[in-house]
């Protein structure tokens, strides 16, 4: 691909992006990337520093990124909780590269002050479908709180599967079928909890 040099910094990050989506983060190269830009490492080093910098700003732009489309995510319905696990997992399948950094804290400087503001907005993003699941008198943050941090594992785990192609092609969309497994999570007071057959319940 060829990039435009009008803004040097997102040209490398969207060079990182794909370079990590076809190869995974472990064979990131910056010198190839430095190549793929047509840029020296100064010019580098002058944006990111060094490859944990670069990792970091990459990780911190999908925060961000996640964060907006779960916050848009309409939760008036009764499946709000639903929709905002359906919408993490989708967005992970479309941004597998920056997925695949967000949720590993030894690549990136977890001090970063960038990264830190955009993980706290992730975080508040997701206390918002974590209310939807637990009730509002119960949710918290999904790194600490039970029933939250059960809801999140399995939205982070199917979406961690349906990327690493663990998951059925054939049939329902991934959409639909993440929204039929994430209706058995859902509390039995909630609209969207299966219905329990006589005798089960």
């Amino acid at each position: 691909m060829h990039y435009h040099h009008g803004d040097l910094r997102r040209a490398m990050l969207e060079a990182a992006t794909e370079a990590i989506a076809a190869n995974g983060v472990d064979r990131l190269s910056i010198r190839g990337l430095a190549r793929a830009t047509d840029v020296s490492h100064t010019a580098f080093r002058h944006h990111f520093g060094d490859r944990r910098g670069l990792l970091t700003a990459l990780a911190a732009e999908g925060y961000g990124s996640m964060s907006q489309v779960l916050r848009a995510v309409d939760r008036t319905g009764p499946e709000g909780f639903l929709e905002t696990g359906v919408a993490y997992i989708e967005w992970a399948l479309a941004h597998p590269a920056h997925f695949q950094v967000m949720f590993e804290p030894d690549l990136v400087d977890m001090d970063d002050p960038d990264l830190r503001e955009a993980l706290d907005g992730l975080a508040g993003a997701l206390m918002m479908g974590a209310a939807d699941f637990a009730g509002r008198d119960q949710a918290g943050d999904p790194r600490t709180n039970p029933l939250a941090l059960a809801a999140w594992s399995l939205t982070h785990g199917f979406a961690t599967l349906a990327l690493a192609g663990n998951l059925p092609t054939d049939g329902a969309p991934v959409g639909e079928l993440a929204r039929d497994v994430l209706r058995h999570l859902a509390p039995p007071t909630q609209p969207g909890h299966p219905p329990t057959e006589p005798g089960h319940g």
